[in-house]
């Protein structure tokens, strides 16, 4: 995995401390997502649940004009073609780079995306499967597929109703129209909106506080928050949650309470 990591060319991977930045790194073409990046990507989401020293990731695009235009259609025009690309549907099983961060549910670390100008198509799905997202005030969030003969495969078709009323949902996901920033912001979609010289600033602010918190017990309640959406109260209270047994049995669980008590800040250790 290591040697991987170490030949990225379509995503730049960066550690500094707890935090991971992941950036889709084909500005020329907007981030449009290609195999290669697929394939990329695959390997630093196993380093960074892996990694017990990063707590908290933060994916975003390179360049001012867009998060990530999804995939990359060119290409997909090309293998469709040649006959490599078999006619697909919902998830990434068979496809580059499966399971993508779409349908990775194993990912137990809070990510964080910090989203520039567009995020369309598979982007905004990327920005979906997040649990934060942080957008600049030029941000501009769709779903065209039904516009190009295709469907939101990467969840896209799923998460929206979960976020959105569904009648909202279906409005932007059945006509591919476009979402701003602000309507994004008022829908409850996203979590905070800046201008963009302002949207580093902003989105460590709410890495900050991440940090601030037992990794741990982010892990747990994150866990349990989309693990539960679909059950009813009574199922969710009786639901095992793995993460939230180790935050239990955690040294973490000892030190809060400890701290408060102590009149001192928390030393969390994850363990």
């Amino acid at each position: 995995m290591a040697a991987q990591l170490d030949r990225l060319r379509h995503v730049d991977y960066r550690k500094n401390g707890r935090v991971a930045t992941i950036t889709l790194a084909r500005p020329e073409v907007l981030n449009a997502m290609d195999s290669v990046m697929h394939t990329e990507l695959a390997a630093v989401w196993e380093d960074f649940e892996a990694d017990a020293e990063v707590w908290v990731g933060v994916l975003t695009g390179a360049g001012d004009r867009a998060f990530s235009v999804g995939q990359d259609l060119k290409e997909l025009a090309r293998r469709n073609a040649s006959g490599e690309s078999p006619p697909s549907s919902f998830g990434s099983v068979g496809k580059p780079g499966a399971p993508r961060l779409t349908d990775r549910f194993d990912i137990t670390k809070p990510l964080v995306a910090k989203v520039r100008g567009y995020a369309l198509g598979g982007g905004f799905e990327l920005a979906l499967a997040c649990d934060l997202v942080i957008a600049a005030d030029d941000a501009v969030f769709a779903l065209p597929e039904a516009r190009l003969g295709l469907v939101a495969g990467a969840g896209g078709v799923f998460r929206l109703a979960r976020q959105l009323p569904p009648r909202v949902a279906a409005g932007y996901l059945l006509t591919g129209r476009r979402l701003s920033a602000i309507d994004a912001l008022h829908y409850g979609l996203i979590n905070e909106v800046a201008a963009p010289d302002e949207l580093d600033e902003a989105t460590q602010s709410w890495v900050d506080d991440l940090l601030q918190c037992s990794p741990l017990a982010v892990r747990a309640a994150k866990q349990a928050m989309w693990a539960s959406l679909d059950l009813s109260l009574p199922e969710a209270f009786s639901a095992e949650y793995p993460c939230e047994r180790v935050r239990m049995h955690s040294a973490d669980a000892v030190e809060g309470p400890r701290a408060f008590a102590e009149g001192r800040p928390p030393d969390w250790t994850g363990r």
